[in-house]
C-alpha cells in the first residue's frame, strides 16, 4: 500500500504540466545563461590576445575629430560622449521631423487614392506604386545626387525669396538676430498650443452634450498667433535679421539646412509615406459605406464627414501598422551614413575607428535605436488605448 502511493507521488510529479512547464524555463534560462558567459568570455579573451581595453573608459578622452552638423556647441577638442551626444540628437531631430512630415504626406496621399476625381486618384497610385518599389538606399542617393547636379555653386546662388539661398552647400536662409524676445516667444506658443488642446477638448465634450460645433480652428489659429504677437510686441518688437551673406566660397550668418540632411529627410519621408498612404486607404475603406451615406444625408460636409466619422473609426485599424512605418522610419535613418550625414551611426562608426572599442560602440548603437523604437511604440500604444472604444 505503502509502495504504490510512492509510485504514484512519483508519477504525478512528472507528470504535473506545471512542474514541466517550470522545469523547461529552468533549463532554457542555465542554457541561455552559460551561452552569455562563454560568448563574453570568448570576447574578453580575444581582445586580451590582441591588446585591445575594453570598457567605456575612452568616452572621456579627446574625440579629436569635427563634426559637420550639430544641434550643440561642439568642437574637435570636445570627449567622445559629447559626440555621440551630438550623434543622438542629429539621429533624433531627422527621426522626429521625419514621423511628422511623413504621417502628414502618407495621411493625404491615402486620402486622394479613394478620391472620386480621376486624376488625383491616380496621381495618387502612380506615387505609392513608384517610391514603394524603389529601394530607400537608392532613393537617398538620388536625392543627395540631385542637390550636387541641380542647384549651382554658392557664388551662382538661386535667390528664390529674400534672404533665401539654395546651392548645391544646401539652402541658407535668414533668421531672427539673437534677442531675448525669442525665448520668451517660444516659450508662449508653447503653453498656446498647450491651451488649444484643452480647449479642442472642452469643444469635443460641448459638441457631444449639446451638438453645437465650436469654431475650434479659427480659436486655435487666434490663440497660435495671437499670442506669441502680444509677447513680441511687448518686448520692443525686435525685427533685426541675421542674413546669410557671401564670404569667400560660402556664405556666413543666417542658418543653412545641408544637403545631406534635405536629402536624408526628403528620402526617408516620400519612401516612407508610400507605406502610411495606403495603410490610410486601407483604414478608411474598413469603415462601412452605410455610415458615410449616413452621415451625409443628415447635412454633414464631406470634410466634415472625415474628420468626425472616418477617421475617429478608421484610426483604430490605422494606429498599429502607422507604428510600425515610424519605427522603419527611425532604423532606416541610420543609412544617413551613405550619403555623409552625421547620425549617430556615423559618429560611433568615427568612435570606433579611433578608438577599436568595436564590441562597446556597437553595443551602443544598438542601444540608441532599441531605446527609439520602445518610446516611439509607448507613445503609439498609449494612444491606440486612448482612440479604443470603451466596451459597456
Amino acid at each position: 500500500m505503502v509502495t504504490e502511493n510512492n509510485t504514484s507521488s512519483k508519477s504525478y510529479f512528472w507528470n504535473d504540466q506545471k512542474t514541466r512547464a517550470i522545469l523547461y524555463q529552468v533549463i532554457t534560462a542555465a542554457f541561455v545563461a552559460f551561452l552569455g558567459y562563454y560568448l563574453i568570455s570568448n570576447v574578453q579573451s580575444n581582445m586580451a590576445k590582441q591588446s585591445i581595453a575594453s570598457g567605456f573608459g575612452f568616452i572621456e578622452k579627446e574625440a579629436a575629430f569635427e563634426i559637420g552638423e550639430s544641434l550643440i556647441e561642439y568642437s574637435a577638442a570636445d570627449t567622445y560622449g559629447k559626440a555621440l551626444l551630438v550623434g543622438v540628437l542629429n539621429t533624433l531631430k531627422i527621426s522626429l521631423i521625419g514621423m511628422v512630415l511623413t504621417t502628414i504626406l502618407g495621411t493625404i496621399v491615402g486620402v486622394c487614392i479613394l478620391s472620386s476625381n480621376w486624376l488625383i486618384a491616380k496621381l495618387g497610385t502612380i506615387y505609392v506604386e513608384i517610391f514603394q518599389n524603389i529601394p530607400v538606399l537608392l532613393q537617398l542617393f538620388f536625392c543627395y545626387a540631385l542637390f550636387y547636379e541641380t542647384f549651382p555653386s554658392p557664388r551662382q546662388a538661386l535667390n528664390p525669396i529674400t534672404g533665401v539661398y539654395v546651392t548645391n552647400r544646401g539652402i541658407d536662409f535668414a533668421v531672427p538676430a539673437a534677442h531675448p524676445a525669442w525665448m520668451y516667444i517660444g516659450w508662449v506658443f508653447v503653453a498656446a498650443c498647450i491651451i488649444v488642446y484643452l480647449v479642442n477638448r472642452w469643444a469635443v465634450k460641448r459638441q457631444e452634450q449639446t451638438g453645437q460645433q465650436f469654431p475650434i480652428l479659427w480659436v486655435g489659429i487666434g490663440i497660435l498667433i495671437g499670442f506669441p504677437l502680444i509677447t513680441w510686441f511687448l518686448n520692443g518688437a525686435p525685427v533685426q535679421m541675421d542674413i546669410p551673406e557671401l564670404k569667400g566660397f560660402n556664405f556666413q550668418g543666417g542658418k543653412n539646412i545641408s544637403p545631406e540632411f534635405s536629402a536624408l529627410l526628403i528620402g526617408l519621408v516620400l519612401y516612407t509615406a508610400s507605406f502610411i498612404a495606403q495603410i490610410v486607404r486601407a483604414g478608411i475603406q474598413s469603415i462601412s459605406r452605410g455610415q458615410t451615406e449616413a452621415a451625409m444625408t443628415i447635412g454633414l460636409k464631406p470634410t466634415m464627414v472625415l474628420k468626425l466619422v472616418i477617421f475617429p473609426q478608421a484610426l483604430r485599424v490605422i494606429v498599429p501598422p502607422l507604428t510600425s512605418q515610424l519605427l522603419n522610419l527611425t532604423k532606416n535613418s541610420s543609412l544617413a551614413v551613405a550619403i555623409g550625414y552625421p547620425d549617430f551611426v556615423q559618429v560611433a562608426g568615427t568612435t570606433i575607428n579611433q578608438t577599436g572599442q568595436a564590441v562597446e560602440g556597437v553595443a551602443m548603437m544598438m542601444l540608441v535605436y532599441l531605446t527609439f523604437s520602445l518610446l516611439t511604440s509607448a507613445f503609439m500604444n498609449w494612444y491606440n488605448k486612448k482612440i479604443a472604444i470603451v466596451e459597456r
